[in-house]
């Protein structure tokens, strides 16, 4: 059952990715004002961004739903501009030097907090809860942006901000998907301090919670760094599928009951994953 739910999972991704891959009729493109040729060229990019062994012309061309000539014509254009290459001895075309040079630009040009602004505004709305963005740094949490939320009784930790990792939600959801001997390396000569009678201050105790945050995708602060406050948080992630920093809902427990964590837990999971979607990130498999 669950292998057959898997394939179909793999049919449906690569009908998706195929319908993405299409070439828009004359009619579509006109509409809505795009340029035909650079939409041909750029779906000839994608289809082999998806194929790192390569494409044939009459593979890449059928891919995109193009004529060979029409197709051999773009990828020539684009060969020129060093966007694509081709394999003389395989007789494949591939992504080329060009193309990998636009995209680390965008890596090296993405800022995190412009990014991830308007998805922390719209989980504080959807949370009715204080929503904080935090990276980390020399082994602690640092704030990096706030959406405070409109209620009487909130959390306050403004940008600049800082928090131990090890009784955070922000650092909890970093740390997690780190494993073991890395977040032994980060806390290194740090005492696992306690900031009040629900803090981990062992390694023991911490990495069974983070274990457990791994397993349902969502870190949670229960009152262990301030009596009284809660805090849920999920992972941002790079491109290399690393902890890039992590959001958190934070708010009174009296408002952020049992029964509420799990169905915040999903609501910054997904969020957290929108974002990491928007920065060109990959998850990190499980």
């Amino acid at each position: 059952m669950l292998e057959n739910q898997l394939l179909d999972k793999d049919k449906d991704k690569d009908a998706s990715r195929r319908e993405e891959l299409r070439v828009p009729s004359k009619d579509v493109l006109r509409a809505s004002g795009q340029v035909q040729s650079l939409s041909r060229a750029l779906k000839l990019l994608n289809a082999l961004s998806y194929h790192a062994p390569g494409l044939s012309l009459s593979e890449v061309a059928q891919e995109v739903g193009l004529p060979n000539s029409t197709a051999h014509r773009l990828l020539t254009t684009l060969q020129n501009e060093r966007y694509v290459r081709f394999d003389n001895e395989r007789s494949v075309w591939l992504i080329g030097v060009q193309a990998f040079r636009v995209g680390s630009a965008f890596v090296r040009s993405r800022d995190l907090v412009t990014i991830a602004r308007p998805y922390m505004r719209r989980l504080m709305e959807q949370s009715g809860e204080t929503v904080n963005l935090g990276i980390a740094d020399r082994g602690e949490i640092v704030y990096l942006a706030q959406v405070e939320c409109h209620k009487m009784m909130r959390a306050i930790a403004g940008p600049g901000g800082r928090a131990r990792m090890h009784c955070s939600g922000v650092g909890k959801a970093i740390l997690c998907n780190l494993g073991h001997d890395a977040t032994r390396k980060m806390l290194h000569g740090r005492e696992l301090t306690r900031e009040t009678s629900h803090t981990h201050t062992t390694l023991e105790t911490l990495f069974q919670d983070l274990d457990a945050c791994e397993q349902r995708g969502f870190a949670v602060d229960d009152e262990e760094n301030a009596i009284g406050l809660r805090c849920v948080a999920s992972a941002v992630f790079d491109e290399h599928g690393e902890p890039l920093g992590a959001i958190s809902v934070s708010g009174p427990s009296a408002r952020i009951t049992d029964q509420r964590i799990q169905v915040l837990g999903d609501l910054v999971n997904r969020i957290a994953s929108d974002i990491t979607v928007e920065l060109g990130g990959v998850h990190r498999r499980r």
